[in-house]
């Protein structure tokens, strides 16, 4: 029986060259929503977090690039400063944003 829990997932790159670069930032665009240009907000199930670090494995080079798939809770709070982390109309349950107006450091 297949594992059909979804998850939240931030996947964020750095990758060295701009070929591969261009090739990774289009695969993510297939995945998920873009909160920056390195950086992508996924809803994946366990067999679909697999399919993306495969895909995501044909395109770089171990050696040189950085990937990192980071799950979120299903409950905590995002702290911001600047603009709002998330595109509008991007609610994601659980999670709660607040913006640090403290001018400490986050």
């Amino acid at each position: 029986m297949g594992d059909d829990r979804s998850g939240n997932y931030l996947v964020c790159y750095d990758i060295r060259d701009p070929k591969r670069l261009r090739r990774v930032h289009r695969c993510m665009r297939g995945w998920g929503l873009p909160l920056q240009y390195s950086v992508f907000y996924c809803r994946l199930t366990p067999a679909l977090r697999k399919a993306l670090i495969a895909e995501l494995r044909e395109r770089i080079d171990d050696g040189a690039d950085d990937v990192r798939i980071y799950s979120m809770q299903s409950r905590g709070t995002i702290h911001f400063q600047g603009r709002s982390p998330l595109p509008e109309g991007l609610n994601i349950s659980g999670l709660r944003l607040q913006r640090d107006e403290s001018g400490s450091q986050l």
